[in-house]
């Protein structure tokens, strides 16, 4: 029974880490689609992980923005939240309201 719930529990582990390494994938590439340096924003929000290895795999699979299929700001924004990435979330949404503040005006 013990055995059971602790091939559960690593279960459970192992598909928290896939979902956040699709949640920094997401990330990585809406900011590749919208011009912005990943590991920039990244570092913005958390300085003191300058070496993040799961950042580094994210970014190596990212593609350029005209391949990529198009990523909201809702999306990026919702799935940051989901888990609990407010520090990122805050970073995006100042990224988000430079970019609107661009145009033909405030260029």
């Amino acid at each position: 029974m013990e055995d059971n719930r602790k091939l559960v529990e690593e279960q459970i582990i192992e598909s928290y880490k896939r979902e956040e390494e699709m949640m920094i994938l997401v990330f990585a590439q809406w900011c590749v689609n919208n011009g912005l340096d990943p590991h920039a924003l990244y570092l913005q929000a958390y300085p003191q992980q300058e070496g993040n290895e799961a950042l580094r795999q994210a970014l190596a699979l990212t593609v350029s923005a005209e391949e990529a299929g198009e990523i909201s700001d809702d999306t990026v924004l919702g799935v940051l939240s989901l888990f609990g990435n407010d520090d990122l979330a805050q970073i995006v949404t100042e990224a988000i309201a430079l970019r609107g503040s661009k145009g033909p005006m405030g260029d």
